[in-house]
């Protein structure tokens, strides 16, 4: 946020002299409270300043950027997992980019028989796979996949920022949610995906 040079100097008297109320602020600026009015409403909504009833203006030492990554920092991605779209190994590629369709998503996890989590089958590789000249209909979906160790993934309770700079560095549009079985395998228990986070970034920007 570009800060005028009137806020500016308010933020340095508040820093020197604080709290200080709006009045003694307007004097030192040889301003009427006023014309200040819209100064420190802008500082105070950006968190920069805050105000106290009979007590004043005081330096927060905060930016509404910082205060925007403290917010998001306590969001946990148990808490925005969406339905996984999950389906068995043995799936033709054709029957998969039907499912992926019908279902609206970009991923499909991929699961053995005993429910262990084997596998992720994206847009690209369902594409990739029509178009090399296999039988779409009899070729399974292990066969194109992408497996262990690479897959990403996140677990109920790690932090959706994390999730987040997964995404931005691995290029995926979504990642499962996991939880360890007793086998020492996975299995999906949801998904978190750009489009989730993107809600997040807006409803905190509207708050």
């Amino acid at each position: 946020m570009e800060l005028s040079q009137r806020q500016q100097r308010i933020i340095e008297i508040v820093k020197t002299n604080g709290p200080i109320t709006g009045e003694h602020i307007a004097d030192q600026l040889s301003l009427t409270r006023a014309t200040l009015r819209p100064d420190l409403a802008i500082l105070t909504m950006s968190g920069i300043l805050e105000a106290r009833p009979r007590v004043g203006y005081y330096y927060t030492g905060q930016t509404r950027h910082k205060l925007f990554a403290d917010e998001l920092k306590q969001y946990i991605v148990k808490d925005y997992a969406s339905h996984p779209v999950v389906v068995k190994s043995d799936m033709s590629v054709y029957d998969a980019i039907c499912t992926l369709f019908l279902e609206d998503v970009s991923t499909l996890f991929v699961i053995n028989h005993d429910g262990d989590f084997v596998g992720v089958c994206s847009r690209k590789d369902l594409l990739r796979s029509s178009m090399v000249g296999e039988d779409i209909h009899t070729m399974p979906v292990s066969v194109i996949m992408s497996r262990m160790p690479n897959i990403n993934y996140v677990f109920a309770e790690d932090r959706v920022i994390y999730a987040a700079n997964l995404m931005i560095e691995k290029e995926n549009d979504s990642l499962p949610i996991v939880q360890e079985k007793d086998n020492g395998q996975f299995e999906v228990k949801g998904r978190i995906s750009k489009t989730t986070i993107t809600k997040i970034f807006v409803s905190l920007f509207k708050e």
